[in-house]
């Protein structure tokens, strides 16, 4: 680099402390909040030598109860006589672990007692839960890459059990966290009826806190950690972060960049990072023309969030991945960045949205010069309003900014696409209209009609699953013309069938002649064929008439 080109990025590196401290995220006043409280009885889990040493540490707990499940790691007797000094008070338990529930406050531990399953806490303390576990074994006992509140496990590792010990007596009393996401019922696509549909956010979480419980999903507040990958994944925006909100984090975004854009008559690149590890790598020696962006976790920006940055005059977008990242996180946004990839490249865009690691950071120059030739992006000047509204947005002004190009690209397992129809054997029952979670399937209104929005469909495949004739698929595609897009397209329509007695209109064609085909041959039917060809009204008067011209159906 060239001391010219020094000199200028030292230039803007003012100019984005100026920007960074002009704009900020506004959250709520007042954030929801979950609360831990706890009185300090720690259940120790591990070989029975190690276990009554670190309960000797403890002596300013509550309560102290040893669950011996490994055998004793030294014969040395020097080792057995501390052993025997530490902690002689705290009893000891030899059963079968079978399990541990719960978090800060409430861990429900589960042992093998007497043939049958008793829960330990009940046993040792009187208590229906310990407060704290601090788990020696070598294999935990929960095994979640995101461990919940007051659940340590260190194994056999010194430094982890020294950091355990330190902070566990400051784990009495009562502690507040950020309630971070949030369910929109009306908007989940996960269940419909009793039909099963997306399950798109139940395969990202790295602390196990999403379930679907009586066919709705429920994020449980005190095992959630905020990683953010199930508002990534949601396609409806149902599940959305709350500090910041999805608003409040692209209007954070668009103010950065269109600031940064003013001051520096540059292109700004954006970085997102965790507000741990990744915070803790950020400083001077960023190039000028990066705005990092803190975050609870990386996967609380989502493809929505990047392309709108891009879209708002944005350079290039990375994202911070560190060792702290869970591999879970790791592999939904490898994923989520090469789909973003695959649509830039596709529109004639370079691969503007990069994953950096650790060592990428901290030689990031020669690959922002590279980014320095590509073509400048116009800033768009739409607002963010629902996240599949701002995702489309930014993806046609970012395509009108390149190739323009209107193809239709199939893709897998991605939550964008088209719905299609048998033709022949649809009834216009509407069955499909009544379940879609994003009215991408509606009806005519007064006619016989069918239509579908590609823009608004998720593939959530409810809509499948509700048809009774079995004529509906699913095919995802990525669909770059916006017109077609956009459309209400008629997927069937029909001429109404119109009563025989009266003529108004009261059900389809095809309906009415599925219904003289399955039941019109039916003895119940044989006499009065005629009535299923009529509007409810007339069937109903037919009835009186025929009644009240036979004596005998009178007396009946």
């Amino acid at each position: 680099m060239s001391i010219s080109q020094t000199t200028h990025r030292a230039g803007h590196s003012e100019i984005r402390r100026q920007v960074l401290a002009q704009t900020r995220i506004l959250g709520n006043l007042i954030p929801p909040t979950v609360s831990y409280s706890t009185e300090g009885h720690v259940l120790i889990v591990g070989a029975e030598d190690i276990a009554r040493l670190a309960a000797g540490r403890l002596s300013a707990m509550a309560s102290r109860v040893i669950l011996a499940t490994d055998d004793i790691t030294s014969q040395d007797e020097t080792h057995l006589e501390q052993v025997m000094a530490a902690a002689p008070e705290v009893e000891s338990f030899y059963n079968k672990l079978v399990s541990i529930k719960g978090f800060l406050g409430q861990f429900q531990v589960t042992v093998e007692q007497n043939g049958t399953q008793a829960a330990l806490s009940t046993v040792a303390i009187r208590r229906p839960h310990f407060d704290v576990v601090l788990d020696l074994s070598i294999e935990p006992a929960i095994n979640l890459e995101m461990l919940p509140p007051g659940y340590f496990h260190v194994g056999q590792d010194g430094a982890k059990l020294e950091q355990a010990l330190e902070q566990i007596p400051d784990l009495v009393g009562q502690f507040d966290k950020p309630r971070y996401v949030k369910v929109n019922a009306d908007l989940c696509a996960h269940n419909r009826n009793g039909l099963s549909g997306c399950t798109r956010c139940l395969n990202f979480c790295p602390a196990d806190a999403i379930q679907s419980v009586e066919k709705k999903i429920e994020i449980d507040p005190y095992l959630c950690h905020g990683a953010g990958s199930c508002t990534n994944a949601c396609p409806t925006g149902a599940i959305s972060y709350d500090l910041p909100n999805p608003q409040a984090l692209h209007s954070f975004i668009g103010k950065l960049v269109s600031r940064f854009r003013e001051e520096a008559q540059e292109a700004p690149v954006m970085l997102f990072h965790d507000q741990n590890q990744g915070q803790a790598l950020i400083n001077d020696e960023l190039p000028g023309e990066v705005l990092p962006v803190a975050l609870e976790e990386i996967t609380v920006a989502s493809m929505d969030h990047w392309l709108a940055a891009l879209a708002w005059g944005a350079r290039e977008v990375l994202v911070l991945n560190t060792q702290a990242t869970a591999p879970t996180l790791t592999s939904m946004l490898k994923g989520e960045i090469e789909l973003a990839c695959r649509i830039l490249t596709e529109m004639g865009q370079p691969a503007r949205v990069r994953l950096i690691d650790e060592a990428e950071l901290a030689a990031l120059t020669p690959a922002l010069d590279i980014s320095l030739d590509w073509p400048v992006i116009v800033p768009a000047a739409f607002g963010a309003t629902t996240k599949r509204e701002t995702l489309y947005a930014a993806i046609d002004h970012l395509n009108a900014q390149a190739a323009g190009v209107t193809t239709v690209v199939p893709m897998g397992n991605v939550p964008f696409g088209q719905v299609k129809v048998a033709e022949a054997n649809c009834t216009l029952c509407m069955s499909c209209v009544a379940i879609c979670p994003t009215a991408a399937l509606t009806d005519g209104g007064d006619e016989p009609k069918l239509l579908f929005t590609e823009q608004n469909c998720v593939q959530c495949g409810l809509c499948e699953a509700a048809c009774p004739e079995k004529v509906i698929s699913l095919s995802a595609q990525v669909n770059f013309d916006p017109e077609s897009r956009k459309a209400a397209r008629v997927l069937k329509e029909e001429k109404p069938f119109e009563c025989v007695r009266c003529g108004a209109p009261f059900a389809t064609q095809s309906m009415v002649h599925r219904m003289l085909d399955m039941v019109g041959m039916h003895s119940a039917f044989a006499a009065n064929i005629e009535r299923l060809k009529m509007c409810g009204d007339c069937r109903v008067k037919d009835m009186f008439e025929d009644i009240l011209q036979d004596p005998e159906k009178q007396l009946r």
